[in-house]
């Protein structure tokens, strides 16, 4: 998922992206109701996590303003309002959810999930396969041939972007915006590092690789044959 979080609380926000990153999800972040706006209305978003305080422009108006404009991206309101009467206004300005504060991380993760399935139940995808290795995006297990298959939370989202584009080349800068949220090249061997890492995990104990190295262009996730 690709989500956006506006949160001007330092600590929040960085726990909420921290936790939402960590568990496979690209995340963008603004610190006041102005620029969460602006993100907002790109439409590039699955779901929106919006604090009703903020700076600049407060939770509520930025949704209600969203909605006026045709947006549909599900809202999450976070809020230490915890009456009903609070809770009945950030549903009405066009929420479609509403967590109070202090909550568990788990539980933010949760309804997340639920609100994308809700606005995709088409195209809600959590299990992938390419030949015999696949992907449990729920229960985050990775197995090949009925083997356990340990990832680090960096290396699942390498795998489950490879895997999401099977049988297509993904060069290196795809891979630098979608898994790793750089807009720039860090002039680094990290992809490599990873590569290698992942390679030797899901490749090195079985009989016919998967992961291949297209020489100048990128990377191939296959089935063999």
């Amino acid at each position: 998922m690709r989500v956006l979080v506006v949160e001007d609380d330092v600590e929040a926000a960085a726990y909420i992206v921290k936790g939402l990153r960590e568990s496979g999800h690209v995340v963008d972040h603004a610190a006041n109701g102005d620029d969460g706006l602006n993100l907002a209305m790109s439409g590039q978003f699955d779901v929106l996590v919006i604090d009703r305080m903020l700076p600049r422009q407060d939770g509520l108006s930025v949704v209600s303003t969203l909605r006026e404009e045709g947006q549909t991206t599900p809202v999450l309101f976070l809020s230490a309002l915890g009456e009903v009467e609070d809770r009945v206004s950030g549903l009405r300005a066009g929420g479609d959810d509403y967590l109070t504060k202090p909550f568990a991380f788990a539980e933010l993760l949760a309804r997340i999930e639920v609100l994308v399935r809700r606005a995709n139940p088409g195209e809600t995808q959590t299990r992938m396969r390419v030949g015999g290795l696949e992907m449990d995006l729920l229960a985050r297990k990775v197995t090949r041939d009925g083997q356990d298959i340990d990832l680090q939370p960096r290396e699942f989202r390498l795998l489950e972007y490879l895997m999401k584009h099977a049988g297509q080349v993904v060069t290196r800068t795809m891979l630098l915006e979608n898994v790793w949220e750089y807009h720039f090249d860090p002039q680094t061997n990290v992809i490599d590092v990873h590569i290698s890492r992942l390679r030797a995990k899901i490749d090195k104990n079985f009989e016919t690789p998967l992961l291949h190295t297209v020489r100048g262009a990128g990377y191939t996730l296959r089935a063999p044959g």
